[in-house]
């Protein structure tokens, strides 16, 4: 066994039993692996595999029962010593697994060195979580919240030596008022369990308590806001859950759990909505006005038909073809490298939000914030429309894979802004349909989309009541686009739909703040069919 300065290891191997076998197995510290190999010769079905060190959940000396003892060669030793490691195991649709393998020999030594540095190596891990703030939804989705944490969470905190403080919320904002007063510096993270609701009230907490305790006032719509440090973890236990699909490729709380565990951190932009230089919201999913903000709002009356009002109120508001007339305002996000016609999905360690956050930190810093924001040309958009969507994420979801945007990336400074003009009702079921398939959605003529940093929004009514947000549109030049004169017939408001929560306003201004937080997760990983049972060439070359 060889040492790094410090005493850290760099190298163990050793041959130990691993069922009725013997197995060669190596600890490389330098590479950051586990592996075990069988020493016969390779034969069809064998199982070679090794895990990254930084998927390694937990080990334990293992106290072997009397069945396993007197089976094969357990019968030779008087004692046989072994410990079990607890690792992550990965298979489709980004699904993750605790599995186990336990190995013995007959040295006791042998044995106790083996536990020892593993667990010296487990403690180098300074990203993984040690006390955890958790806030469970007991009324979110299907009532499981507490039933999944104490089920399926709880045991893979308590395996992976993590201490947690939790709380049950009883009533709307109760996390969040209890963000404004514990001690936040005593934890690692703060956990939610439940849906999208819940995210957003935590989100909204902690991001609050980080302004005040900074001293920024967050009704001003220009205020530079400080950068939350403190990651939050999501369990999925709602009715939906789009950011935990988003950022980790899958709705499952035990996969999500793990990635707690393991300490993945994920910089994820947050969008700020005022009105009349008051803050309303912020929105890290779906910013939603017409179609979406309707749907919203029918279902809020249907909240005893659970999750399925979403599908009757989304039929309901789809005969209804509402379409509402406004002026939007808009700054292109030219720092960003993508496009939201490109192919280039936001995935782990992606270079386009590594890059466009470097870009956009050397422009504040050249030009400063304000001056940047108020001397970049705006382009203003006037019309009709059934839809007008700004999502700082793909916003995918089970029934669509894709998202309302597949291209924006989680954490570039930027936003999608999706413009659905006033079309037939058969060609607005087809961009609907487009959400559901690998067709490319924004191939319509009635469809726009923009890459965006800042946008304002006022509906028809407001402009003809003199809204104050449409003079900020009008002092600002840019590129108009006007459909046939005004129409009586729909001249109501919609409601916008931020992050699942409805929100009245016909007139808004909304900011980008890039990697404003960040989550325990990794984002989404490329697939593969079973990236556990790693290749037999890899572990030759390791071993």
């Amino acid at each position: 066994m060889e040492q790094l300065p410090g005493g850290r290891r760099l190298r163990l191997a050793s041959s130990l039993g691993l069922g009725q076998r013997c197995w060669e197995v190596t600890l490389d510290d330098e590479r950051g692996l586990l592996a075990w190999r069988d020493p016969r010769p390779p034969r069809r079905g064998a199982d070679n595999c090794f895990v990254p060190t930084s998927e390694i959940i937990a080990v334990e000396e293992t106290e072997l029962n009397k069945k396993q003892r007197s089976i094969g060669k357990w019968q030779k030793m008087a004692k046989p010593h072994a410990f079990t490691v607890y690792y992550v195991k990965k298979a489709r649709n980004h699904r993750w697994r605790c599995r186990d393998v336990t190995f013995w020999c007959a040295d006791e030594i042998l044995c106790n060195q083996w536990i020892q540095a593993l667990k010296e190596l487990l403690e180098m891990q300074t990203c993984r979580p040690k006390q955890l703030l958790v806030y469970i939804n007991p009324y979110g989705g299907k009532r499981q919240g507490k039933r999944i944490y104490e089920q399926k969470v709880a045991p893979l905190f308590s395996l992976a030596s993590i201490s947690t403080d939790v709380v049950v919320t009883e009533h709307a904002n109760h996390a969040k008022d209890n963000l404004f007063e514990v001690n936040i510096n005593k934890y690692d993270g703060v956990v939610c369990v439940g849906g999208d609701g819940m995210f957003s009230e935590v989100m909204h907490g902690l991001i609050g308590r980080m302004q005040k305790d900074s001293g920024i006032d967050q009704n001003n719509p220009k205020a530079p806001l400080v950068q939350c440090n403190i990651r939050i973890g999501i369990i999925p236990a709602g009715s939906t859950d789009c950011v935990c699909y988003s950022t980790v490729g899958i709705s499952d709380p035990v996969t999500s759990a793990l990635h707690i565990i393991i300490g993945d951190c994920q910089p994820l932009d947050v969008s700020s909505v005022h009105q009349n230089n008051t803050f309303l919201k912020y929105a890290v999913s779906l910013l939603g006005y017409g179609f979406y903000g309707d749907v919203l709002k029918d279902s809020e009356k249907k909240r005893w038909m659970g999750p399925m009002r979403y599908d009757y109120s989304g039929f309901k508001t789809f005969l209804s073809h509402h379409y509402y007339e406004g002026t939007i305002s808009f700054q292109p996000a030219k720092h960003t490298l993508g496009s939201p016609r490109d192919k280039d999905s936001c995935r782990t360690g992606c270079y386009i939000c590594k890059e466009s956050e470097r870009q956009l930190a050397e422009q504040r810093k050249k030009c400063g914030f304000n001056h940047e924001e108020d001397e970049e040309e705006w382009k203003v958009i006037k019309g009709k429309f059934l839809a007008i969507n700004v999502v700082n994420m793909c916003c995918a979801c089970p029934r669509s894979p894709k998202g309302l945007s597949p291209a924006a990336h989680l954490a570039d400074g930027s936003a999608d802004l999706i413009l659905v003009r006033k079309c037939s009702r058969f060609d607005f079921l087809r961009y609907l349909v487009r959400h559901t398939n690998k067709d490319d959605q924004f191939d319509f003529s009635f469809v726009d989309v923009y890459r965006v940093k800042s946008f304002q929004f006022t509906s028809k009514l407001s402009e003809d009541n003199e809204s104050s947000v449409t003079d900020i549109g009008k002092k600002h030049f840019g590129q108009f686009c006007r459909d046939h004169p005004a129409c009586c017939c729909n001249i109501a408001n919609s409601t916008w739909n931020c992050d699942g929560e409805t929100l009245d306003s016909s007139a808004i201004e909304v900011r980008v703040h890039c990697q404003l937080m960040k989550l325990f997760a990794r984002g989404i990983e490329e697939n593969c069919k079973d990236e556990a049972a790693y290749s037999h060439s890899s572990v030759e070359q390791l071993l």
